[in-house]
């Protein structure tokens, strides 16, 4: 069994890092998490069908998968903080081109351009963990960067849905657009240069290193892995509300402390599942994290009219699943490519994500029915029946990257290296 009983200590900068990428993070996951809140509003005011919602969803995820690709073979041939800038100043203006849209239709090309742009940062992000941490520190700085999810669930979405009860579902856009500017001119002055990869780049021609890193066999193994992670989410997320108001019976006003206690529980267990992904085999945790996800998905798929407090601690611990399987499964994903493929590969990686993910959020909506406007959510069992098999196949998929994983690490102990070499500067 994998065991490292000796954390490694962060230098100053890197805290810093873990900090911005936080932020960024938080930024970028609360634009795509504050659809679900307000599904059921927007539903509502542009007198939508769930299938309808669900192409809004979807066409953030399908411009992200083509922007991904599309940047891939780019992605390691430009510095990392100036690629970081370029996607999250187009993240920026597409958000804010939600905040203005007034129809179905200008909303759908925002999301598109938000997509284009803000699906790229992360993979971004990964690439300069890779870059900048060494394997045994991965685990602590992924359960830190995945806050930004817990954080957009006990700041930015109850923020977000007190603005739009108050002035509108455009105002949650706009607050998104105020912060990111700020987080963006951090990153502008106070990150520096990663740049280290350059060196060792051996195709000149961006279209040939895409290529060379899509045939790789190991990769493609790492690509299949980490798409199918995203298809739950990208199915059960999008009617979230619609869920908890048309048959659990929670009102527009009981959101806030639902996703807010739930967020506030996850800042908390994120951490030490963090902690422990650096500590003992990542698989074992990721397949126990994916068990109790496969259990709490049935139960929550099944609910009636329910009292609150049962919600709360429901959700609470479907969300302690959902991240046991999260953090272990992108620190695993992040020990595949090779210093010189990273930006290619997370691009890649992140496209693969976001296409699946565009997918499962159309059939979801393929499956999901509604009768009427404010009628209670048909076949929802079904999605949460569909969602669960998915996981095991996942499960099955993550071996195979474990496998290969350890397998690097044996190669790397036999040339007397514990892990991949971490830039001098960072270590200063």
């Amino acid at each position: 069994m994998e065991k490292q009983t000796t954390l490694v200590p962060f230098t100053g900068y890197q805290k810093f890092l873990v900090v911005i990428l936080t932020l960024l993070s938080f930024t970028v996951v609360l634009d795509f998490m504050v659809l679900s809140p307000l599904g059921d509003m927007l539903m509502k005011s542009m007198n939508i069908t769930p299938a309808r919602f669900g192409l809004v969803v979807s066409c953030y995820a399908f411009s992200a998968g083509i922007s991904g690709i599309l940047a891939a073979g780019f992605a390691d041939k430009f510095d990392r903080k100036k690629l970081l800038l370029f996607f999250y100043t187009g993240f920026i203006a597409g958000t804010f081109c939600c905040a203005l849209a007034n129809t179905y239709y200008l909303l759908l090309a925002a999301r598109v351009v938000t997509g284009l742009f803000g699906g790229v940062i992360s993979s971004i992000s990964m690439a300069i963990i890779t870059d900048l941490f060494a394997v045994h520190q991965r685990g602590r700085v992924m359960g830190f960067v995945q806050m930004g999810f817990a954080a957009s669930q006990v700041l930015g979405i109850p923020i977000g849905l007190s603005l739009a009860n108050a002035w509108g579902w455009h105002s949650a856009f706009a607050m998104i657009v105020i912060l990111a500017l700020l987080i963006g001119l951090t990153v502008l002055f106070k990150m520096k240069p990663i740049d280290k990869h350059l060196a060792l780049q051996s195709d000149k021609n961006p279209l040939l290193h895409l290529w060379h890193t899509l045939s790789n066999t190991t990769y493609q193994t790492g690509f299949l892995a980490i798409a199918f992670m995203s298809v739950g989410g990208f199915m059960l997320m999008p009617f979230g509300s619609a869920f908890l108001i048309n048959n659990i019976h929670i009102t527009q006003q009981q959101l806030t402390p639902v996703y807010m206690l739930t967020g506030i529980a996850s800042i908390f267990i994120m951490p030490l599942i963090g902690k422990l992904s650096d500590k003992i085999d990542k698989f074992v945790l990721f397949t126990a994290g994916s068990s109790l996800a496969i259990i709490m998905i049935v139960i929550y798929t099944h609910l009636g009219p329910t009292p609150l407090w049962e919600v709360i601690v429901i959700n609470m611990i479907l969300f302690m699943g959902i991240m046991s399987r999260m953090i272990p499964a992108t620190t695993l994903n992040t020990s595949i490519p090779e210093m010189k493929d990273r930006g290619a590969y997370m691009s890649i990686t992140s496209s693969c994500q976001q296409v699946a993910g565009g997918i499962a959020a159309l059939c979801a909506g393929l499956i999901v029915t509604q009768p009427a406007t404010g009628a209670p959510l048909e076949h929802y069992t079904t999605l949460g029946y569909t969602v669960s098999i998915v996981i095991l196949c996942c499960v099955g998929l993550l071996y195979r990257v474990d496998v290969l994983v350890k397998k690097k690490a044996a190669i790397l102990k036999d040339k007397g290296m514990k892990s991949e070499p971490v830039p001098v500067a960072v270590m200063e």
